[in-house]
């Protein structure tokens, strides 16, 4: 029963040596991570770069740049060290994740305990550096072709050398620096600090608002206050949609089996299997989010290279500044086919029937074995279609404010959707650790000594 935050677990947080430092520690590694984004890399025109990235604003490029800034925690303006941000290794290990469910030899390893998950850990670490090197190459051609670096460097190989060196050792970096958070630090390394990328750009998007607020809300471009406050509203709306659909889980009864040894009888308690209504996380909204920037390039380029009328028309259409019914369709579509998708990657019914089984519990009235693995599969897939559309509610939400209110998209885009649905999730799971290192020691937590309910209770 909820009985109102308990303020003095804050001051307990600084009380417990071995918390405060872990606290400190990720603190100092995350100070580090953002310091790296005012160091640029060498050769670069800097102003050249802010004037290019402030005419890109709109269309499909500003599009892509505004969502791979979210993530990298930089800005159009910049090309630093860290301009790839930690997304390499993220996309790495995702890709592992997928391969470890086909690949004989990666599920082979995963079963064989901590020491084959360190094998992929160190696969995963050189899939990054490859990644790295790939997209600094794009990135450079890119810089150079726009002529966005010194004239004497253009095509200089100190150029391409400092810059590849430059961006792959920037993003190992913040690998490392993921993984010390992991180790001596709280929470989980690589999400806070693609969180912190997150946090750092949201101040651009209320500073937006603040610079455009207009009391009459008359002004071409301004703010009223009643766009201000249902903006707001939607705000507390995705906050709380996101905190619903990352603790929403659906509780499947397990019974354990009742054995005898002599005269005692042992098992026979009742559990619960919890099951996450949003089992793929955020990982739907952004695949669909990378898979449909492209087609919004192509047909962008398309529309002003051949000046015909199915050019345009699919290029308002997919996209989302101009409105396009189309693209909101295919976001809808994509994050449904990715929810099922990622579920069934992740999620292993038959493995889950067999532990079960193996344990002597069983699900009351189902046959342990495939009887059980089916029902798990069917109460998947129902729970699956629910969080799916929640996910597709919160992720339209942006484009939705930004059409009917004429807001900047940037500026929705940061307060709500993606970005603000990843800063929730991974603040739950930062707060759910320290509660949990709180009643460990006998401290009550932010609840008064209840713990937050969600997918760890």
């Amino acid at each position: 029963m909820f009985q109102g935050v308990n303020f003095r677990a804050f001051v307990d947080i600084w009380r417990i040596g071995e918390l405060r430092n872990k606290l400190l520690f990720t603190i100092a590694m995350l100070t580090i991570y953002r310091i790296g984004f005012f160091i640029p890399l060498p050769a670069v025109d800097q102003q050249a770069l802010t004037d290019w990235a402030a005419k890109q604003a709109e269309g499909a490029m500003g599009n892509l740049l505004t969502f791979v800034n979210m993530f990298t925690g930089g800005s159009l303006g910049q090309s630093t060290i860290f301009g790839l941000g930690i997304m390499p290794y993220i996309s790495a290990s995702i890709i592992f994740q997928l391969l470890a469910t086909v690949v004989p030899t990666l599920q082979q390893l995963q079963k064989e305990g901590p020491a084959g998950r360190q094998k992929i850990q160190e696969y995963t670490r050189y899939a990054t550096v490859g990644l790295c090197i790939v997209q600094s190459i794009f990135w450079l051609f890119n810089l150079q072709n726009m002529k966005l670096v010194h004239v004497q460097y253009l095509g200089h190989p100190l150029f391409w050398t400092c810059g590849v060196f430059g961006l792959t050792a920037g993003t190992v970096f913040l690998m490392w620096l993921g993984e010390q958070i992991d180790k001596f630090g709280i929470g989980n390394g690589a999400s806070l600090i693609i969180t912190g990328g997150i946090i750092s750009s949201m101040d651009d998007a209320v500073g937006s608002i603040a610079t455009n607020f207009s009391a009459s809300g008359i002004e071409p471009g301004s703010y009223g206050p009643m766009t201000v406050i249902i903006l707001a509203l939607s705000f507390v709306f995705v906050v709380a949609g996101a905190i619903v659909i990352t603790q929403g889980q659906r509780r499947i009864p397990i019974q354990q089996a009742k054995h005898t040894r002599g005269r005692r009888v042992y098992g026979g308690q009742k559990s619960y299997l919890p099951l996450r209504v949003n089992h793929g996380g955020v990982m739907p909204i952004i695949f669909a989010s990378s898979l449909l920037i492209f087609p919004s390039l192509l047909f962008g380029y398309l529309a002003n290279a051949f000046d015909w009328g199915i050019w345009r028309f699919l290029d308002k259409s997919l996209n989302p500044n101009a409105g396009g019914y189309l693209y909101v369709l295919l976001y809808i579509g994509l994050i449904y086919f990715f929810a099922y998708f990622w579920t069934t990657v992740q999620f292993q019914p038959k493995e889950m029937a067999t532990n079960l089984r193996d344990h002597g519990s069983f699900i009351p009235g189902l046959r342990p074995g495939p009887r059980t693995a089916d029902y798990l599969e069917t109460v998947m897939e129902r729970i699956t279609y629910v969080g799916a559309g929640f996910l597709a509610v919160i992720a339209i939400i942006p484009t939705v404010v930004s059409l009917v209110l004429k807001i900047d998209w940037g500026v929705t885009q940061f307060l709500g959707g993606t970005g603000l649905l990843i800063t929730v999730s991974v603040m739950l799971d930062f707060v759910n650790r320290i509660e949990s290192s709180l009643m460990m020691r006998n401290y009550p937590g932010f609840l008064g000594g209840t713990r937050i309910r969600g997918a760890r209770s």
